[in-house]
């Protein structure tokens, strides 16, 4: 995995400004690392160790949802007209965990599905670092016009 993401020049100062604006996320807590930034492929990988295991030296099930989560946000996020006006909110999400982590990085790679006026569907493929698949998740985003607090 690279140490320099790729941002595609059309979501770069859309990504400045955000990164100036906001707080500590979770992303930041569980060690999230930004790869790819495009409208159509959004990419973030995560450790696997003490911030994101199980009990039992395993990645944690919701470590892998908010990793697919995350994915399918920003680029949903990446996908509006305007937003300063809209946002993106996560309705419905659904992960199938099918092989476990135990060591190094997983990768989350999102892709949109449907990209609509008041709702987004995004398919993200989580991977352990030989590239095997782990986990597969659909996410459905809601457009909603962003609080005039926010």
């Amino acid at each position: 995995m690279s140490n320099q993401p790729e941002i595609a020049p059309d979501c770069l100062e859309r990504w400045e400004r955000r990164e100036r604006l906001r707080s500590r996320t979770l992303g930041d807590a569980l060690g999230f690392e930004l790869h790819t930034l495009r409208k159509d492929r959004v990419a973030f990988s995560m450790p696997a160790d003490e911030r994101t295991f199980q009990p039992w030296g395993i990645v944690h099930g919701g470590a892998n949802v908010a990793l697919a989560e995350t994915c399918a946000s920003v680029g949903a996020w990446l996908n509006l007209p305007d937003d300063e006006a809209e946002m993106v909110v996560g309705v419905e999400i659904n992960a199938n965990h099918l092989r476990s982590v135990r060591s190094g990085r997983v990768l989350g790679v999102g892709t949109p599905v449907h990209i609509g006026r008041s709702s987004q569907v995004w398919e993200v493929k989580l991977t352990d670092d030989r590239g095997k698949l782990t986990c597969i998740s659909r996410c459905t985003l809601s457009v909603i016009k962003r609080p005039a607090d926010s």
